[in-house]
């Protein structure tokens, strides 16, 4: 499994570039090829929204990227590539059935790329091949970015 460290956070930007080489297919202009799901998992405050950022920033999303907590799905589009891009926060979800009526299997199963926050609260509902992601935040302030064995 890699493990991808942002120490100091002011280095997330290339941690978002070494993410997009390892699991997003560069040679396709920020299209995902075989993974397009990204089941992110870790505590509050342990950089989840900062690292999707960075990565949608990466791939050319020029919009303003910033948590969809209220809004649950925020939509961008790469100008590189033109793909959109789904970004879930499904941190407010109480139950499975408020993801189904948002049509959040539909976008799962797109090919588009889609990041998910608080993937825990809609598990069932993911693809197999969800690529589940843990971001652990070090005592030293130091973040580590890692594929979980699913």
């Amino acid at each position: 499994m890699k493990q991808i460290q942002i120490n100091p956070v002011e280095e997330i930007r290339q941690a978002a570039r070494t993410f997009i080489e390892t699991y997003i297919s560069p040679s396709t202009g920020g299209n995902p090829g075989e993974n397009a799901v990204f089941a992110f998992h870790g505590n509050m405050g342990a950089g989840k929204t900062t690292f999707i950022k960075a990565i949608c920033e990466e791939l050319g999303v020029t919009d303003v990227i910033n948590s969809p907590t209220f809004a649950i799905i925020n939509e961008y589009r790469s100008e590189t590539s033109g793909e959109f891009i789904y970004h879930f926060d499904f941190y407010r979800i109480n139950k499975r059935s408020e993801a189904e009526d948002l049509g959040a299997g539909d976008y799962f199963y797109s090919g588009a790329l889609c990041f998910i926050e608080w993937p825990e609260k809609i598990e069932e509902l993911l693809p197999e091949d969800a690529v589940h992601i843990s971001i652990t935040e070090n005592p030293d302030g130091s973040r580590t970015v890692m594929e979980q064995g699913h």
